[in-house]
Protein backbone atom coordinates (compact mmCIF):
# COMPACT_ATOMS: atom_id res chain seq x y z
CA UNK A 1 0.00 0.00 0.00
CA UNK A 2 0.96 3.12 -0.66
CA UNK A 3 -0.23 7.24 -1.26
CA UNK A 4 -0.59 8.83 -4.33
CA UNK A 5 0.05 12.38 -4.05
CA UNK A 6 -2.29 13.82 -6.82
CA UNK A 7 -1.89 17.30 -6.90
CA UNK A 8 -0.24 20.49 -5.00
CA UNK A 9 -1.31 24.31 -5.02
CA UNK A 10 -0.05 27.15 -2.96
CA UNK A 11 -1.82 30.46 -3.17
CA UNK A 12 -0.79 33.82 -2.06
CA UNK A 13 -2.59 37.19 -0.67
CA UNK A 14 -3.14 39.38 -3.46
CA UNK A 15 -0.59 42.12 -1.87
CA UNK A 16 2.92 42.07 -3.11
CA UNK A 17 5.67 44.11 -2.28
CA UNK A 18 9.38 44.52 -2.86
CA UNK A 19 11.37 43.77 0.15
CA UNK A 20 12.82 47.49 0.05
CA UNK A 21 8.94 48.31 0.62
CA UNK A 22 8.52 46.02 3.62
CA UNK A 23 11.49 47.41 5.18
CA UNK A 24 10.40 51.11 4.85
CA UNK A 25 6.95 50.04 6.30
CA UNK A 26 8.36 47.98 9.12
CA UNK A 27 11.22 50.77 10.06
CA UNK A 28 8.95 53.76 9.99
CA UNK A 29 6.34 51.57 12.24
CA UNK A 30 8.35 50.36 14.86
CA UNK A 31 7.35 51.84 17.94
CA UNK A 32 11.11 51.01 19.77
CA UNK A 33 14.34 52.84 19.51
CA UNK A 34 15.74 50.65 16.67
CA UNK A 35 18.69 51.74 13.82
CA UNK A 36 17.33 52.26 10.78
CA UNK A 37 20.40 50.52 9.19
CA UNK A 38 19.90 47.46 11.37
CA UNK A 39 16.47 46.76 10.26
CA UNK A 40 17.67 47.10 6.39
CA UNK A 41 20.19 45.26 7.22
CA UNK A 42 18.76 42.21 8.67
CA UNK A 43 16.06 42.25 5.73
CA UNK A 44 18.85 42.36 3.12
CA UNK A 45 20.46 39.56 4.75
CA UNK A 46 17.05 37.41 4.51
CA UNK A 47 17.60 36.87 0.82
CA UNK A 48 14.18 37.57 0.19
CA UNK A 49 13.53 40.24 -2.33
CA UNK A 50 9.73 39.88 -2.44
CA UNK A 51 6.78 39.12 -0.11
CA UNK A 52 3.14 39.08 -0.41
CA UNK A 53 1.54 40.17 2.88
CA UNK A 54 -3.01 39.56 3.26
CA UNK A 55 -3.45 43.35 4.51
CA UNK A 56 -2.06 46.20 2.76
CA UNK A 57 0.84 47.87 4.28
CA UNK A 58 -0.31 50.62 5.87
CA UNK A 59 -3.19 48.71 7.52
CA UNK A 60 -0.64 47.06 9.94
CA UNK A 61 0.03 49.78 12.34
CA UNK A 62 -3.61 49.91 12.91
CA UNK A 63 -4.14 46.57 14.33
CA UNK A 64 -4.37 47.37 17.86
CA UNK A 65 -4.10 44.43 19.83
CA UNK A 66 -3.79 40.30 19.42
CA UNK A 67 -8.06 40.38 18.80
CA UNK A 68 -8.07 42.69 15.91
CA UNK A 69 -4.57 40.77 14.03
CA UNK A 70 -6.67 37.03 14.97
CA UNK A 71 -9.53 38.21 13.85
CA UNK A 72 -7.58 39.07 10.64
CA UNK A 73 -6.39 35.93 10.69
CA UNK A 74 -9.28 34.14 10.92
CA UNK A 75 -11.56 36.32 8.05
CA UNK A 76 -8.22 36.77 5.30
CA UNK A 77 -7.13 31.97 6.88
CA UNK A 78 -11.01 30.67 5.70
CA UNK A 79 -10.63 32.59 1.80
CA UNK A 80 -7.40 31.75 1.21
CA UNK A 81 -7.43 28.56 2.38
CA UNK A 82 -10.61 27.29 0.61
CA UNK A 83 -9.17 28.69 -2.44
CA UNK A 84 -6.15 26.35 -2.10
CA UNK A 85 -7.94 23.17 -1.51
CA UNK A 86 -10.73 23.92 -4.02
CA UNK A 87 -7.77 24.67 -6.67
CA UNK A 88 -6.06 21.13 -5.49
CA UNK A 89 -9.22 19.56 -6.17
CA UNK A 90 -10.27 21.37 -9.37
CA UNK A 91 -6.46 20.26 -10.86
CA UNK A 92 -7.22 16.55 -10.84
CA UNK A 93 -10.86 16.61 -11.40
CA UNK A 94 -12.39 16.74 -7.52
CA UNK A 95 -14.64 18.18 -5.83
CA UNK A 96 -14.90 19.28 -2.24
CA UNK A 97 -17.70 16.10 -1.89
CA UNK A 98 -15.03 13.40 -2.75
CA UNK A 99 -12.76 14.45 0.26
CA UNK A 100 -12.73 12.07 2.93
CA UNK A 101 -9.79 13.50 5.30
CA UNK A 102 -8.57 16.89 5.37
CA UNK A 103 -6.09 17.94 7.97
CA UNK A 104 -5.38 21.95 8.62
CA UNK A 105 -2.08 22.99 9.68
CA UNK A 106 -1.07 26.48 11.54
CA UNK A 107 0.52 27.89 13.76
CA UNK A 108 0.12 32.13 12.85
CA UNK A 109 -3.64 32.26 14.11
CA UNK A 110 -5.93 30.72 16.46
CA UNK A 111 -9.17 29.44 15.51
CA UNK A 112 -11.94 27.69 17.32
CA UNK A 113 -13.84 26.33 15.76
CA UNK A 114 -10.40 25.74 13.22
CA UNK A 115 -9.47 26.64 9.83
CA UNK A 116 -10.78 23.24 8.47
CA UNK A 117 -14.03 23.21 9.96
CA UNK A 118 -14.95 26.79 9.01
CA UNK A 119 -13.62 25.68 4.99
CA UNK A 120 -15.83 22.91 5.34
CA UNK A 121 -18.81 24.88 5.25
CA UNK A 122 -17.51 27.37 2.48
CA UNK A 123 -16.82 24.91 0.00
CA UNK A 124 -19.46 21.96 0.68
CA UNK A 125 -17.13 19.40 2.01
CA UNK A 126 -19.13 16.37 3.77
CA UNK A 127 -21.00 15.96 6.82
CA UNK A 128 -18.87 12.90 7.89
CA UNK A 129 -15.76 14.07 6.80
CA UNK A 130 -12.67 13.49 9.06
CA UNK A 131 -10.88 16.40 10.68
CA UNK A 132 -7.82 17.05 12.55
CA UNK A 133 -6.41 20.46 12.82
CA UNK A 134 -2.66 20.52 13.41
CA UNK A 135 -1.69 23.47 15.19
CA UNK A 136 2.43 24.41 17.19
CA UNK A 137 4.14 22.31 14.62
CA UNK A 138 5.03 25.54 12.58
CA UNK A 139 7.41 25.51 9.56
CA UNK A 140 7.48 21.60 9.68
CA UNK A 141 3.81 21.58 9.64
CA UNK A 142 4.28 21.11 5.73
CA UNK A 143 6.31 17.85 5.39
CA UNK A 144 4.43 16.32 8.84
CA UNK A 145 1.15 16.89 7.13
CA UNK A 146 1.98 15.03 3.93
CA UNK A 147 3.42 11.74 6.40
CA UNK A 148 0.00 12.15 8.38
CA UNK A 149 -1.59 12.16 5.35
CA UNK A 150 0.10 8.70 4.01
CA UNK A 151 -0.52 7.42 7.76
CA UNK A 152 -4.69 7.67 7.00
CA UNK A 153 -4.24 6.61 3.86
CA UNK A 154 -2.11 3.59 4.61
CA UNK A 155 -5.31 2.37 6.29
CA UNK A 156 -7.65 3.48 3.52
CA UNK A 157 -6.80 2.46 0.38
CA UNK A 158 -9.89 3.63 -1.13
CA UNK A 159 -10.22 7.09 0.77
CA UNK A 160 -9.22 10.83 -0.75
CA UNK A 161 -7.33 13.37 1.88
CA UNK A 162 -6.38 16.59 1.42
CA UNK A 163 -3.75 18.63 3.34
CA UNK A 164 -4.32 22.44 4.01
CA UNK A 165 -2.06 24.88 5.49
CA UNK A 166 -2.53 28.51 5.92
CA UNK A 167 -0.02 30.71 7.79
CA UNK A 168 -0.48 34.57 7.89
CA UNK A 169 2.62 35.28 9.30
CA UNK A 170 2.56 39.69 8.95
CA UNK A 171 0.20 39.09 11.41
CA UNK A 172 2.47 38.23 14.41
CA UNK A 173 5.06 40.61 13.82
CA UNK A 174 5.65 42.96 17.16
CA UNK A 175 5.68 46.40 16.36
CA UNK A 176 7.53 47.20 20.00
CA UNK A 177 9.62 44.19 19.73
CA UNK A 178 13.42 45.14 18.96
CA UNK A 179 14.69 41.71 19.91
CA UNK A 180 16.98 39.47 17.50
CA UNK A 181 14.40 37.26 16.80
CA UNK A 182 11.66 40.01 16.25
CA UNK A 183 13.87 41.89 13.48
CA UNK A 184 14.68 38.47 11.54
CA UNK A 185 11.26 37.45 11.65
CA UNK A 186 9.68 40.62 10.13
CA UNK A 187 12.33 40.24 7.11
CA UNK A 188 12.01 36.76 6.34
CA UNK A 189 8.05 35.62 6.71
CA UNK A 190 5.56 36.18 4.26
CA UNK A 191 1.73 34.70 4.11
CA UNK A 192 0.51 32.11 1.91
CA UNK A 193 -1.69 29.24 1.88
CA UNK A 194 -1.30 25.82 -0.20
CA UNK A 195 -3.03 22.67 -0.08
CA UNK A 196 -2.20 19.04 -0.84
CA UNK A 197 -4.30 16.02 -2.52
CA UNK A 198 -3.74 12.67 -1.83
CA UNK A 199 -5.21 9.12 -2.26
CA UNK A 200 -4.82 5.65 -1.10
CA UNK A 201 -3.52 2.89 -3.79
CA UNK A 202 -6.86 1.69 -4.75
CA UNK A 203 -8.42 4.90 -5.41
CA UNK A 204 -4.98 6.60 -6.92
CA UNK A 205 -5.13 3.49 -9.61
CA UNK A 206 -8.57 5.32 -10.98
CA UNK A 207 -7.62 8.78 -10.70
CA UNK A 208 -3.60 8.77 -11.95
CA UNK A 209 -3.65 11.10 -14.85
CA UNK A 210 -0.91 10.30 -17.86
CA UNK A 211 1.35 13.21 -18.30
CA UNK A 212 1.34 14.50 -14.37
CA UNK A 213 4.14 13.46 -12.10
CA UNK A 214 2.45 12.43 -9.38
CA UNK A 215 4.92 11.30 -6.84
CA UNK A 216 4.00 8.13 -4.32
CA UNK A 217 4.97 8.96 -0.58
CA UNK A 218 7.23 5.84 0.30
CA UNK A 219 7.59 6.39 4.03
CA UNK A 220 8.16 8.97 6.62
CA UNK A 221 10.30 9.48 9.86
CA UNK A 222 9.92 12.51 12.82
CA UNK A 223 12.68 13.58 14.91
CA UNK A 224 12.53 15.44 17.95
CA UNK A 225 15.75 16.82 19.37
CA UNK A 226 17.10 16.54 22.89
CA UNK A 227 17.20 20.03 24.86
CA UNK A 228 15.60 22.24 22.23
CA UNK A 229 12.45 23.27 23.50
CA UNK A 230 13.49 27.01 23.59
CA UNK A 231 15.19 26.93 19.93
CA UNK A 232 12.05 28.37 18.31
CA UNK A 233 8.57 28.94 19.08
CA UNK A 234 5.99 31.36 20.61
CA UNK A 235 5.89 33.13 23.39
CA UNK A 236 1.92 34.02 23.89
CA UNK A 237 1.43 37.38 25.37
CA UNK A 238 -1.02 40.41 25.77
CA UNK A 239 0.30 41.57 22.42
CA UNK A 240 -0.18 38.44 20.23
CA UNK A 241 2.25 35.68 19.61
CA UNK A 242 6.43 36.66 19.87
CA UNK A 243 8.66 34.74 18.14
CA UNK A 244 11.36 32.58 19.71
CA UNK A 245 14.26 32.17 17.21
CA UNK A 246 17.35 31.25 18.63
CA UNK A 247 20.47 31.75 16.33
CA UNK A 248 21.60 27.88 17.33
CA UNK A 249 18.95 26.28 14.89
CA UNK A 250 22.02 26.42 11.72
CA UNK A 251 23.99 24.33 14.18
CA UNK A 252 21.16 22.01 15.53
CA UNK A 253 20.92 21.39 11.59
CA UNK A 254 24.32 20.69 10.89
CA UNK A 255 24.96 18.68 13.94
CA UNK A 256 22.15 15.63 13.34
CA UNK A 257 20.14 16.16 10.46
CA UNK A 258 22.89 14.50 8.30
CA UNK A 259 23.06 11.24 10.43
CA UNK A 260 19.05 11.55 10.43
CA UNK A 261 19.00 11.71 6.53
CA UNK A 262 21.51 8.51 5.66
CA UNK A 263 19.82 6.33 8.77
CA UNK A 264 15.97 7.05 6.99
CA UNK A 265 17.58 6.16 3.65
CA UNK A 266 19.09 3.12 4.98
CA UNK A 267 15.95 1.76 6.67
CA UNK A 268 14.66 1.40 3.01
CA UNK A 269 17.77 0.14 0.90
CA UNK A 270 18.86 3.86 -0.12
CA UNK A 271 21.74 5.99 0.56
CA UNK A 272 22.48 10.11 -0.51
CA UNK A 273 23.21 9.10 -3.73
CA UNK A 274 20.04 7.31 -4.67
CA UNK A 275 18.19 10.65 -4.07
CA UNK A 276 17.42 12.40 -7.28
CA UNK A 277 15.54 15.70 -5.64
CA UNK A 278 15.10 17.32 -2.67
CA UNK A 279 11.80 19.26 -1.27
CA UNK A 280 13.42 21.18 1.71
CA UNK A 281 11.82 24.27 3.59
CA UNK A 282 13.10 27.47 3.26
CA UNK A 283 13.94 28.41 6.60
CA UNK A 284 16.32 31.22 6.01
CA UNK A 285 20.02 31.29 4.67
CA UNK A 286 22.26 30.50 6.88
CA UNK A 287 19.55 27.34 7.59
CA UNK A 288 19.94 26.53 3.86
CA UNK A 289 23.78 26.56 3.56
CA UNK A 290 23.70 24.62 6.80
CA UNK A 291 20.88 22.06 5.54
CA UNK A 292 23.36 21.95 2.18
CA UNK A 293 26.30 21.04 4.27
CA UNK A 294 24.58 18.50 6.17
CA UNK A 295 23.61 16.59 3.14
CA UNK A 296 26.74 17.07 0.81
CA UNK A 297 25.47 18.71 -1.30
CA UNK A 298 26.02 21.99 -3.66
CA UNK A 299 23.11 24.53 -3.62
CA UNK A 300 21.77 23.68 -7.28
CA UNK A 301 20.42 20.63 -5.47
CA UNK A 302 18.15 23.17 -3.18
CA UNK A 303 17.81 25.73 -6.41
CA UNK A 304 13.83 25.39 -5.72
CA UNK A 305 14.01 26.24 -2.17
CA UNK A 306 16.14 29.27 -2.57
CA UNK A 307 14.23 30.48 -5.63
CA UNK A 308 11.14 30.45 -3.24
CA UNK A 309 12.60 31.88 -0.44
CA UNK A 310 13.28 35.01 -2.93
CA UNK A 311 10.35 35.16 -4.46
CA UNK A 312 8.23 34.80 -1.28
CA UNK A 313 9.87 34.42 1.78
CA UNK A 314 9.75 31.77 4.45
CA UNK A 315 5.60 31.22 4.84
CA UNK A 316 5.90 28.85 7.31
CA UNK A 317 4.39 25.17 6.86
CA UNK A 318 3.44 26.18 3.56
CA UNK A 319 6.42 26.49 2.56
CA UNK A 320 7.58 23.58 1.87
CA UNK A 321 4.16 22.77 -0.12
CA UNK A 322 4.99 25.76 -2.25
CA UNK A 323 8.35 24.41 -3.11
CA UNK A 324 6.87 20.65 -4.12
CA UNK A 325 4.59 22.45 -6.28
CA UNK A 326 7.09 24.58 -7.77
CA UNK A 327 9.50 21.14 -8.34
CA UNK A 328 6.68 19.30 -9.54
CA UNK A 329 5.66 22.13 -12.43
CA UNK A 330 9.15 23.53 -12.93
CA UNK A 331 11.51 20.65 -12.86
CA UNK A 332 9.82 16.98 -13.09
CA UNK A 333 11.68 14.44 -11.33
CA UNK A 334 12.83 12.03 -13.36
CA UNK A 335 10.78 8.77 -13.68
CA UNK A 336 11.41 6.55 -11.15
CA UNK A 337 13.46 9.04 -8.86
CA UNK A 338 13.64 9.32 -5.47
CA UNK A 339 12.82 12.41 -3.82
CA UNK A 340 13.49 13.65 0.17
CA UNK A 341 10.94 16.08 1.40
CA UNK A 342 12.22 17.59 4.76
CA UNK A 343 11.59 20.29 7.28
CA UNK A 344 12.31 21.51 10.90
CA UNK A 345 10.37 23.41 13.46
CA UNK A 346 9.24 24.07 16.95
CA UNK A 347 10.16 20.95 19.10
CA UNK A 348 13.08 21.20 17.70
CA UNK A 349 12.34 18.64 15.81
CA UNK A 350 12.50 17.22 12.12
CA UNK A 351 10.24 16.09 9.66
CA UNK A 352 11.82 13.21 6.75
CA UNK A 353 9.52 12.09 3.97
CA UNK A 354 10.61 9.85 1.23
CA UNK A 355 9.07 10.11 -2.41
CA UNK A 356 9.05 8.58 -5.59
CA UNK A 357 8.43 10.18 -8.92
CA UNK A 358 6.01 7.48 -11.09
CA UNK A 359 7.91 5.02 -13.56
Amino acid sequence: MSTRILSVRGVLPEHRYRQEEITESFASSMTSQVSRAVIERFHRNACVETRHTVLPLEQYAELRDFGQANDAFISAGVQLGARAVVDALKAVDLTPADVDLIISATVTGLAVPSLDARVAARIGLRDDVVRVPVVGLGCVAGAAGVARLDDYLVGHPDAVAVLMSVELCSLTLQRDDASVPNLVASGLFGDGAAAVVAAGTRRAERLVQTGRVQPEVLASRSRLYPDSERTMGWDVGAGGLKIVLDSAVPDVVRTYLGDDVRRFLAQHDLGPDDVGWYVAHPGGPKVLEALQQALGVEREALQVTWDSLSRVGNLSSASVLHVLADTLETRPPAPGSYGLMLAMGPGFCSELVLLRSPR
